[in-house]
């Protein structure tokens, strides 16, 4: 087993070209990540502590990784319980105008039609909806520039001080923060159960339609991960927010900024990769 974790720490040194990523913040002696070499990074485990923080400290564009936070807000103003599918909410003409927008990821749903909070919540999560995250911010604040103040409020009180939000969905390159800042959010999103539950989901589906609408987060079920978030941008480039659950430890990890300036398809691509690695090396090493 230690020859396989040091078999894939080279593999992440040659994929990194031979860079070294500054890595600050570790806690835990011993403990050796395959850090990416852009971008930033953090890691932490539940119990443990810090495994480190990589990259430049300056906030950056986060994609779709935004809707943790609004989904967090979301269901601090509007608790669900596990099997409690939350009031009917109704598709407005904005949000199913948006479902046709073809530089954006959507979910496909129709105007007048009465959904479920807690579907609501998977079709923004799940196959990442920007026009689902757009909707659910007018239902609960009557405008999206509302709810954004809600969730600068949220940011703030979580102490997350590098971190602007300007839309409920991500689309916006203006929505800022740091890797750091969103493992705290992380952190405070994974206690909900509901979250928890939406986030592992493998596929969702609009109630009456049968097309299956897989998760963006394809690392799902390996290596432990159960959740959470990818985001990707030509600016953004690729991003992902992940947790995993080896031998009952919560690891929680946030990558920012792969192959920014690419395509979204080749960052996020990138960004999953990152993840895969820096997930299992986690969890080879929660099993030592």
């Amino acid at each position: 087993m230690r020859r396989s974790f040091i078999l894939l720490l080279l593999a992440s040194t040659l994929y990194g070209c031979g860079t070294v990523p500054s890595v600050s913040g570790a806690t835990v002696p011993g403990v050796s990540l395959p850090w990416p070499a852009e971008g930033q990074s953090a890691v932490e485990v539940e119990g443990v502590g810090s495994l480190g923080v990589s990259g430049g400290p300056d906030p950056v564009p986060i994609a779709s990784v935004t809707k943790v936070m609004t989904a967090y807000v979301i269901l601090r103003r509007h608790p669900l319980r596990p099997g409690d599918d939350g009031p009917l909410v109704t598709v407005d003409r904005t949000a199913a105008d948006e479902s046709y927008a073809r530089l954006e990821s959507t979910a496909p749903v129709t105007e007048g039609r009465r959904i479920r909070l807690r579907r609501l919540l998977e079709l923004m999560m799940v196959p990442s909806g920007n026009n689902v995250a757009r909707l659910l911010a007018r239902w609960d604040s009557g405008s999206q520039e509302r709810f954004v103040e809600l969730m600068n409020a949220a940011a703030g009180r979580l102490g997350m001080a590098g971190t602007t939000y300007t839309g409920a969905s991500g689309n916006e390159d203006s929505t800022v923060s740091t890797a750091a800042d969103q493992l705290k959010l992380a952190k405070e999103a994974m206690r909900d159960p509901v979250l928890r539950e939406v986030v592992a989901q493998d596929a969702t589906a609009v109630p009456g339609d049968a097309r299956r609408l897989p998760n963006t987060n394809t690392l799902l079920n390996k290596h432990g991960v159960i959740g959470i978030k990818t985001g990707s941008g030509t600016a953004a480039g690729g991003n992902l927010m992940w947790a995993s659950r080896v031998r009952g430890r919560l690891a929680l990890g946030v990558i920012l900024g792969q192959a920014a300036h690419t395509n979204p398809a080749a960052a996020k691509a990138a960004a999953l990769e990152a993840g895969g690695r820096m997930s299992a090396a986690v969890e080879q090493w929660l099993l030592k």
